[in-house]
């Protein structure tokens, strides 16, 4: 079987009208998967139903979008229009996403993560299945093809969940030192299930990208559900410091205190050829897709992405 390879969209830095060029050329260097990412930028449909006109065999996958933010049978419309609008290419990748963008940015209590998503889960099912829901609502016309649902997954119970009732799990920011943490919580996935991890791509050395390094990481494993996950890891006394000088409100101190380490062992670095060597660490270790964020700047996004080509 070949390697899948993804991309995540919105590529940053760039409009989304700037798009089509740089896609269409992804698929043709052999990426076989674009996945978007939903936090403060481009919701996570909008990339996805752009290039699946601007594509012919790629798969589209929602990397992931929130079920707190939206409804469950606007979820099911978004989905079964995507998987119309791409001829059967699509993937649902739902998630409890974090409470700092749930509670914080959209004033929603994050409460119950994992109930809701299963929640959510048990009405996708029916839904998009062109059934009625316990709720009434049935899709006008249901997806021609069954739609795949990956769910995002860092630790236990929704890793559980997602080997229980998904095609796949999504992680995110995951140190190469604790794959095997998750991979042994799959035991017992069903043949086909996938496990997708999203990689921060930073060309070049320690020297010129440990300052935006720092900054990524220590603003993201602040954040309570990534705290939560990196002790569930394993790592709680290497992020003690940089969680209470972020929790201080000190920013500064805060991407000192990131353990280099961690950093290493979580984005990858240098040249093309190095990063590809330490994604495939990854794909040895279980990741079934791995999904590039390349972080350049808006001139150098396309010979980087052709550089990172499978």
């Amino acid at each position: 079987m070949t390697q899948r390879w993804g991309l995540t969209l919105p590529l940053p830095g760039l409009p989304l009208a700037d798009h089509e060029e740089l896609v269409r050329r992804a698929e043709a260097a052999g990426y076989t998967d674009l996945w978007s990412g939903e936090t403060n930028g481009a919701d996570g449909f909008t990339p996805l139903a752009l290039s699946a006109a601007w594509t012919e065999r790629a798969r589209l996958g929602t990397g992931i979008v929130g079920v707190f933010q939206r409804g469950p049978a606007l979820l099911a419309q978004e989905a079964a229009a995507l998987a119309d609008a791409s001829r059967g290419r699509f993937v649902l990748g739902i998630g409890s996403s974090s409470d700092r963008i749930v509670e914080g940015w959209n004033g929603i209590p994050f409460e119950r993560p994992l109930s809701r998503v299963r929640e959510t889960l048990d009405f996708l099912s029916t839904a998009l299945e062109g059934e009625r829901t316990a709720s009434g609502f049935k899709l006008e016309t249901a997806p021609a093809q069954r739609v795949p649902i990956v769910l995002a997954a860092l630790r236990g119970g929704m890793l559980d969940l997602a080997v229980e009732r998904a095609d796949g799990a999504f992680t995110n920011f995951l140190p190469l030192g604790g794959l095997s943490r998750v991979t042994a919580r799959l035991e017992g996935a069903h043949e086909g299930f996938e496990l997708l991890c999203r990689f921060f791509c930073l060309p070049g050395e320690r020297q010129a990208v440990e300052p935006l390094a720092r900054f990524m990481f220590s603003s993201y494993i602040t954040v309570p559900v990534y705290a939560a996950f990196y002790r569930w890891l394993g790592y709680g006394d290497e992020i003690d410091a940089m969680v209470a000088a972020w929790e201080a409100g000190d920013r500064q101190a805060a991407a000192a205190a990131a353990p280099w380490e961690l950093i290493e062992d979580t984005f990858v670095f240098g040249e093309p050829e190095r990063i590809k060597e330490r994604i495939a660490a990854f794909v040895a270790g279980g990741i079934t897709l791995p999904i590039l964020t390349p972080i350049t700047t808006p001139d150098k996004m396309g010979e980087t992405i052709a550089a990172l080509a499978p």
